[in-house]
């Protein structure tokens, strides 16, 4: 049998580190994702390395099902760009993984198989078969408990060469790249 391990889900060559914990189907989380290559442009791909880390938040209903999903969509092939895949698909149909005000609405009824399928047709990744690799779990372990080492309990959350810092969201990219500084 053949080990499966997930890629890094890092973007740049840079020996600044940049982090953001984001929860998929948050939407500050996919405004804070979206900026993801302006930053990248803005800072210097060979000056900053992002690195994204998954934040389950247990208001957003669905929320450790569309982790999983993506935590296995880089054990697949194309790691990190297959993830980011799927992270884009959340990030165009959010509300198809999403809950209406996190406690009502046509979500109510899905199973976790029925958000997964929605995720493989909007993404157009497999993931059913990943979603289940036993080594994804010790993966997850691995994004829930670096967050909580380092205090972090909401999405997005931002941290600039290991400590957390007060961006958010809605700064731009610029702010961001200040923060590098």
């Amino acid at each position: 049998m053949t080990r499966r391990s997930a890629d890094p889900l890092e973007w740049g060559r840079g020996p600044q580190v940049f982090e953001m914990f984001l929860e998929p189907t948050c939407p500050f989380s996919v405004k804070a994702f979206r900026k993801l290559d302006a930053f990248l442009d803005v800072a210097g791909r060979d000056r900053v390395t992002v690195k994204l880390r998954m934040q389950s938040q247990p208001w957003h209903m669905f929320s450790p099902v569309v982790t999983r999903c993506v935590l296995a969509a880089s054990m697949l092939e194309g790691g990190r760009e297959t993830a980011r895949r799927v992270l884009e698909a959340v990030a165009d149909h959010r509300e198809a993984f999403e809950f209406e005000e996190h406690r009502k609405g046509p979500n109510m009824d899905a199973t976790p198989n029925q958000i997964i399928a929605r995720l493989e047709d909007c993404s157009g990744v497999a993931l059913a078969e990943a979603f289940a690799f036993p080594e994804l779990e010790a993966e997850i372990k691995r994004h829930t408990k670096y967050a909580r080492q380092n205090g972090i309990h909401v999405s997005p959350t931002f941290m600039v060469n290991g400590l957390v810092t007060a961006l958010g969201s809605g700064d731009a990219v610029e702010d961001w790249a200040a923060a590098l500084e």
